[in-house]
């Protein structure tokens, strides 16, 4: 799907997009009725939590029945606010009135997060000129509970102004991951070229292990206990592993004793924490 936002971000929106992008979401998902097309149950689509004898209703969507009216006018309020068109917004202002706009008709039966977000990215490409590519869902997962609190909080009422400043402190955070993304695969890739063939069996699969954790890494960093645990060796050998690691630079070494942690050595990632 997000493939298809990145390729069409020019073309103005239409139905048919986002029709297109929640086949492309729903594809084979048997637990919804509407696929590909609005909601059309008569139920309320309510965002509930807590007990099924006592759920707590955090926000009711407009009926079913009025979802093609709320579309049309936000496909055309779309179209007007991008900056070629007759009411042109700032791109972070129009990013995030759109999102909370489509979230609040919550027009499909599941996929609204999802689609939601991709709205944003359009939103930001159009107005940018060109796609953002930025980690807005990660970004906004990684945080969840205070993306719905204000996603809530501002269903409620007219005045969105401190939404306008959450979203786009979310997006300007996205556009950070995003770069630190593309530098930690870059100082991958030259890691990889610097000790290629340098390591044996049990090492590779270490800084597997640890590279698939992200830029990050290990929380914590990485202990003997760890290395014990994916390698499946005995402590003296780990010992011996992970000093071979940290003398050929491969690693760098923290604290002392049972508080000792590794890290992997990636300079350039170091200079943008």
């Amino acid at each position: 799907m997000m493939v298809g936002v990145y390729d069409t971000w020019a073309i103005p929106l239409n139905h048919q997009t986002l029709f297109h992008w929640h086949n492309m979401l729903m594809a084979g998902n048997r637990h919804i009725g509407t696929i590909g097309g609005y909601r059309a149950h008569d139920d309320a689509m309510q965002i509930v939590s807590g007990r099924h004898d006592k759920p707590i209703i955090h926000f009711e969507a407009p009926p079913s029945r009025q979802v093609p009216e709320e579309m049309t006018a936000y496909v055309e309020w779309f179209n007007k606010s991008s900056p070629g068109g007759a009411l042109p917004l700032p791109p972070l202002t129009r990013a995030g009135i759109g999102h909370l706009y489509f979230e609040s008709i919550h027009p499909f039966e599941d996929g609204n997060g999802r689609i939601g977000r991709a709205l944003a990215e359009k939103s930001l490409a159009q107005n940018i000129g060109q796609p953002s590519l930025i980690a807005l869902a990660y970004t906004i997962e990684r945080d969840r509970k205070a993306y719905y609190d204000q996603l809530e909080r501002h269903q409620r009422t007219l005045d969105i102004t401190d939404w306008l400043v959450y979203f786009a402190e979310t997006i300007l955070k996205a556009q950070q991951t995003t770069i630190k993304r593309i530098a930690f695969y870059i100082e991958k890739a030259k890691f990889h070229d610097r000790f290629r063939g340098q390591f044996n069996e049990r090492q590779e699969k270490v800084v597997a292990r640890i590279f698939r954790e992200g830029p990050t890494g290990f929380k914590g960093g990485l202990s003997a206990e760890n290395y014990i645990s994916i390698t499946r060796t005995s402590r003296a050998t780990a010992t011996r592993d992970l000093h071979d690691l940290v003398q050929k630079g491969a690693l760098t070494r923290t604290g002392e004793r049972r508080h000792t942690r590794y890290a992997l050595n990636l300079p350039a990632i170091k200079k943008t924490e």
